[in-house]
């Protein structure tokens, strides 16, 4: 098949539009937070099986490493959190129009900024 067409085939080029961003965040968002469960659950599991496994772990979340990944942890957790609630309203009919979705993934973008912000002065 001899197609006319032009290809682009550099990344960096595509200009996506801010639905795209905004999903795209949203399912990153979500794969980063299975993997930190992973992470939560084994931190969980050695701090309940003993005091000492407990000050193991309270002495290792005062490190400005763990501070850092607990910080990511909660970012994802908060952008998906706006990102699904925009989308169950969007399963109510509002937002659907293209300016409806352009408005919406700002508005997500927004307010995401503003809680990470919050949650991170709030860690450190």
């Amino acid at each position: 098949m001899n197609s006319q067409r032009p290809v682009n085939l550099d990344l960096r080029t595509i200009k996506l539009p801010i639905t795209a961003y905004t999903s795209i965040l949203h399912r990153v968002s979500g794969v980063i937070l299975f993997l930190g469960i992973i992470v939560m659950l084994f931190a969980l599991d050695k701090s309940l099986a003993s005091e000492e496994g407990f000050a193991e772990v309270k002495a290792c979340l005062t490190s400005p490493l763990a501070k850092l990944i607990v910080w990511g942890l909660l970012s994802a957790l908060l952008y998906h959190l706006v990102a699904g609630v925009r989308h169950l309203i969007m399963d109510m009919g509002v937002g659907e129009s293209l300016e409806g979705g352009k408005l919406g993934s700002k508005i997500v973008i927004a307010v995401s900024a503003v809680i990470i912000v919050l949650v991170g002065v709030w860690i450190w």
